[in-house]
């Protein structure tokens, strides 16, 4: 099958997914995140968390990982040689805060995050990607600042949107003469279409046809944006509206690493829609499935690349056994591998999302080189 790819997860906060989701977002970060992330300058500590999150991220069968790391150039950096040296195909963002009550040691400032966000490092699977944080931890200036960064380098760009009630309250107050959320993003020249923003729960239908004319796509995050009790995005209005859209786990505001959680989740999050609201169709598997996959490369804008098996692009792929030894799946029936992988007319189990973890993905291939299982060569 192809490989999956995550357009939204946060390297930095890895070390405590599975934790701290007691809060909701504006204090979550506060009381958690921002603290976590500051400890990020010790490089030691960086290397030890990177190594693991794209080790974990491989295993569960994203050959393709757009990340947030934290303001720390050098640890940034380092992410990227990490991703490049086990060969995943990464986006890697230093992230760019230049306003931070909460945890005032951790923010920089206009000059600082301008300077530091021109170093980056190419590699042929790994990329840069600007990333301010969100609209209330930046400026009008460093947003602007961050715009031509992007344009004058061709770069990709990630932040958040629309995630939380509080969240959207809060940009309107610190941009009044903005006419919405997606307008100060517009405003600053970050809506291209090399644009990923995550979330997007409370997009207006006008807001969403900015994001059709310019080009830009959004990440839905459905673990996070339960577990945070942010809210529910409806993806049948995202499609409607022919906005690109891929899946991403948002470690950690997500527990999990695994995009096969994120399609559980994303089919779950529709079905509670539709028992609210009968006229929404529940998204099916294949939907999901292409969302954590060409739907993901393509809002990536990497999908001249990878995101299928189309003749030309590289060859990211994972080999799944259904019956390995010790695996999660039990095949009580004969049952042919169209019916396990693709068939759901005759309510037949879609066992490979529905029952399948990490232990029945055996190789990971990325631009055709086999990266799991991790060999001797593989860096410690």
């Amino acid at each position: 099958m192809p490989g999956l790819v995550d357009t939204h997860i946060h390297a930095s906060q890895y070390s405590y997914a599975g934790t701290a989701l007691d809060l909701p977002l504006l204090q979550w970060l506060n009381t958690y995140t921002f603290p976590v992330e500051s400890q990020f300058k010790d490089l030691d500590f960086a290397r030890k968390v990177y190594k693991q999150v794209v080790k974990r991220t491989l295993r569960n069968g994203t050959t393709t990982a757009c990340y947030f790391a934290t303001i720390h150039t050098d640890a940034s950096l380092l992410l990227g040689e990490i991703a490049n040296a086990f060969g995943q195909r990464s986006l890697v963002g230093k992230v760019c805060m230049d306003r931070n009550n909460s945890v005032k040691q951790y923010k920089e400032t206009l000059q600082e995050s301008q300077e530091e966000t021109s170093r980056y490092v190419n590699y042929p699977l790994v990329k840069p990607v600007v990333t301010p944080r969100f609209a209330p931890s930046c400026t009008g200036a460093l947003l602007g600042q961050l715009g031509a960064i992007a344009k004058n380098n061709n770069l990709h760009i990630q932040s958040h949107i629309s995630e939380n009630p509080e969240e959207v309250m809060l940009v309107k107050e610190l941009f009044p003469e903005t006419e919405s959320y997606s307008d100060v993003y517009y405003k600053y020249n970050l809506l291209t279409d090399k644009t990923i923003m995550a979330h997007g729960c409370y997009l207006s239908d006008k807001e969403l046809t900015l994001f059709r004319e310019t080009g830009a796509s959004l990440s839905h995050c459905p673990n996070s944006n339960i577990s945070l009790c942010s809210g529910i995005l409806n993806v049948r209005n995202v499609l409607k509206h022919n906005v690109k859209l891929g899946l991403g786990t948002d470690v950690a505001g997500g527990y999990s690493a695994s995009l096969l959680d994120a399609m559980r989740r994303a089919q779950d999050s529709s079905k509670v829609l539709a028992m609210q609201d009968p006229d929404l169709e529940p998204l099916t598997f294949e939907e999901a499935f292409r969302l954590a996959t060409l739907g993901g490369s393509q809002a990536l804008s990497l999908d001249d690349q990878t995101g299928n098996f189309e003749v030309g692009k590289d060859f990211d792929a994972l080999r799944v056994n259904l019956l390995v030894p010790g695996g999660p799946i039990d095949l009580i029936q004969h049952e042919k591998p169209k019916v396990i992988v693709t068939e759901i007319k005759n309510n037949n189990n879609n066992k490979i999302i529905n029952c399948r973890d990490d232990r029945n993905i055996v190789e990971v291939f990325v631009a055709g080189r086999r990266v799991v299982p991790f060999t001797d060569s593989t860096p410690e």
